[in-house]
């Protein structure tokens, strides 16, 4: 990982960092040199950040992202310097059986945090950076003629978590205007995997699991759906890279949507071969995918894809890390994990 020199002695601000997006970010933030803070409801021992050991070298905050004086008086008090805002209700699951829960933490969350930044910059405090996590989600669903999404997509939720990250990206933008001019950008990247993703009912984590032996895979779906993946690590680079960006040039960045994938879309049945063939788990693969087949999947997308052309455009980023390399990086992690 290459260490990029202007991120020494910067302070920031993460939401979400229990979250294994969050601990993997705050990861490569410390490795440049950061001093990183955190808006926590409370500390999971399994999270990654524990796990590895990150939490005892940033500076914790308990309370709820909905508490606006709570973001202002961080923001204040610490001199923070940029923000990612990572916390959210993240399983679409969730979202169906509690749409209540899911609007009140994506949207309301986020609508305090840019309220704090907006009184913190009033009050005379310079924030350079505000970077807001969004979803390929936010778009809906569109015919696979018009795949991978783009930036300039009309947004057109269905369901309850798409629809709270599609009103969110809106009010960010919002904030974004000649008015009030907070330097916020949306980033909407595929779906992220690798190590210390604990949300076992996501599908890489929970396949991994049930190769190595520590669980039984059970299909939820007929695996047919197409998605996106992207490894931890190459996200955590352009989380640093947009956040540079957008301190160096501001009025270039602020309000702007960047979408990231692979370029490289799989269907679901075939990211669990490639995860069961990497352990050698031929038989029991053959049992799932016989499984997956007259399953019938509500609720879902069922094609979904990202361009990286505009990041690469004006970041010049692309995936260090094919899928194979992804998940035999995270095949790793979760075996050591494991046996501990």
């Amino acid at each position: 990982m290459k260490i990029m020199n202007d991120w020494k002695n910067k302070k920031i601000l993460i939401s979400g960092v229990t979250g294994f997006v969050g601990g993997n970010l705050v990861k490569t933030l410390l490795k440049n040199g950061a001093e990183v803070f955190a808006i926590v409801r409370s500390l999971n021992p399994n999270c990654f950040l524990n796990y590895e050991g990150y939490e005892k070298k940033i500076r914790l905050f308990q309370g709820d992202i909905n508490d606006k004086e709570l973001w202002f008086n961080i923001i204040t008090e610490q001199q923070i310097h940029v923000i990612y805002h990572l916390a959210a209700q993240v399983e679409v699951g969730v979202g169906l059986t509690n749409p209540y829960l899911t609007f009140e933490t994506n949207v309301r969350g986020t609508y305090n945090m840019l309220e704090a930044c907006r009184l913190a910059i009033n009050s005379g405090h310079n924030i350079n950076a505000i970077v807001v996590a969004s979803s390929d989600k936010a778009y809906g669903e569109y015919p696979i003629e018009k795949m991978p999404y783009m930036e300039d997509y009309p947004l057109l939720p269905k369901f309850p978590y798409d629809t709270s990250k599609a009103c969110a990206d809106m009010i960010c933008q919002a904030y974004a205007i000649d008015r009030y001019k907070l330097p916020v950008v949306i980033t909407r990247f595929s779906n992220i995997y690798g190590p210390g993703q604990m949300n076992f009912s996501a599908i890489v984590p929970d396949a991994i699991r049930s190769a190595l032996g520590y669980s039984n895979f059970i299909p939820r779906s007929n695996g047919k759906m197409v998605r996106d993946f992207l490894f931890v690590e190459d996200v955590a680079d352009l989380y640093m890279k947009i956040a540079s960006a957008i301190t160096n040039n501001p009025d270039k960045h602020r309000g702007q949507i960047f979408n990231a994938g692979s370029n490289m879309p799989i269907d679901i049945r075939n990211l669990i071969t490639k995860i069961y063939e990497q352990l050698g788990k031929t038989t029991e693969l053959n049992r799932i995918i016989s499984d997956m087949k007259g399953k019938v999947t509500t609720g879902e997308i069922q094609h979904q894809h990202m361009s990286f052309d505009k990041v690469n455009k004006y970041f010049n980023w692309k995936p260090n890390n094919s899928i194979e390399e992804g998940l035999f990086k995270t095949i790793k992690w979760y075996k050591t994990y494991f046996q501990n």
